[in-house]
């Protein structure tokens, strides 16, 4: 996943370990961070860390050294990849009192068996009747990507994944079946898995490291499309080999893994599109968005980045035929 002349390091890592004080935590990030040349999505509770940054080469190995010297975050483990610039807007480090949100109790030490990606791959091209690939992702996630025989939960949101689990047993047999679960990085199946193993599920392995792991370990071989991630980059291949295509187009159904923020910000829906619908209907996601009394203005652009309210255009207004 790097890019040519690459001269940043973008991290995922997220770490369970107990805080007695996580605002102290986050006080202490923001005073690291802020003297380097950091931009990052950081969140601190008093179950541990869970991150996604960009760093120069320099600050970035200061930042692994300077986490990992905690005895706490001694075991941290990065994800790293090259991206030309900065894949987040600013440096952002709150504390969130879930670092996945799930609304119900869940005993971390239930854990589904952690299987590495060169054994996670073994288990695909094995896998029989009674084994489940279940993707724990979002459906604008799993619609650009996702591997081979894989089935996504039909979910609002994953706080309905506690009943999913539920109603799964009985539908499968939590005794004989064997469930193989992943998403991108790794930490919302520490957490799912352990509910699948409390309502009775015998038989659960989840992928070191996410899908992020992987790529970096074991390329695209089993897996469709690109990579949703939460940056600026929206859409990556999950190696360097591959430039897949499995998505398409909201309005004409072409080809296409380009995500758009709808141009009306009353709407902002995040959607697919191709760039011949994405020039005419000016980044909306729909006709009548085109219409809408604030739109922000159309850009002509290969690779969009999201739209963050804050940022940009935040007094932009457009009447009809102005």
């Amino acid at each position: 996943m790097s890019d040519q002349n690459p001269c940043f390091h973008v991290l995922a890592y997220y770490y369970f370990t107990r805080l007695e004080d996580p605002l102290l935590e986050v006080a202490k990030h923001k005073e690291f961070c802020e003297r380097m040349d950091i931009r990052c999505r950081v969140y601190i509770s008093e179950e541990g860390i869970n991150g996604q940054m960009s760093a120069s080469e320099e600050a970035s190995e200061l930042y692994q050294a300077w986490l990992k010297s905690d005895p706490r975050f001694a075991g941290v483990v990065f994800k790293i990849h090259h991206h030309p610039e900065h894949a987040f807007p600013r440096a952002t480090i709150k504390y969130r009192k879930q670092l996945v949100a799930i609304d119900v109790p869940v005993d971390k030490a239930m854990t589904g068996e952690h299987v590495a990606p060169e054994k996670w791959k073994e288990m695909i091209e094995k896998r029989d009747a009674n084994t489940l690939i279940l993707d724990v992702r979002n459906d604008y996630e799993w619609e650009i990507g996702h591997f081979d025989g894989a089935e996504l939960p039909c979910l609002e949101t994953f706080r309905e994944f506690p009943e999913y689990a539920r109603k799964l047993k009985e539908e499968r047999d939590p005794k004989e079946t064997k469930v193989m679960m992943y998403c991108t990085g790794g930490i919302r199946c520490e957490l799912y898995s352990a509910l699948l193993k409390q309502e009775g599920f015998e038989n659960v392995f989840q992928l070191d490291g996410g899908v992020i792991n992987y790529g970096l370990k074991e390329g695209h071989d089993k897996w469709r499309g690109k990579l949703f991630v939460f940056d600026d980059r929206l859409a990556v291949p999950i190696d360097e080999k591959t430039e897949e295509v499995i998505s398409h187009c909201k309005h004409c159904g072409a080809l296409s893994d380009v995500y758009y923020n709808c141009a009306n910000m009353d709407c902002n829906a995040l959607f697919l599109v191709c760039p011949e619908c994405a020039e005419t209907l000016k980044g909306c996601c729909s006709e009548a968005c085109t219409c809408a009394a604030r739109l922000r203005p159309y850009e002509k652009v290969e690779r969009p980045k999201p739209f963050r309210r804050a940022h940009y255009y935040e007094t932009v207004t457009h009447s009809k035929g102005s």
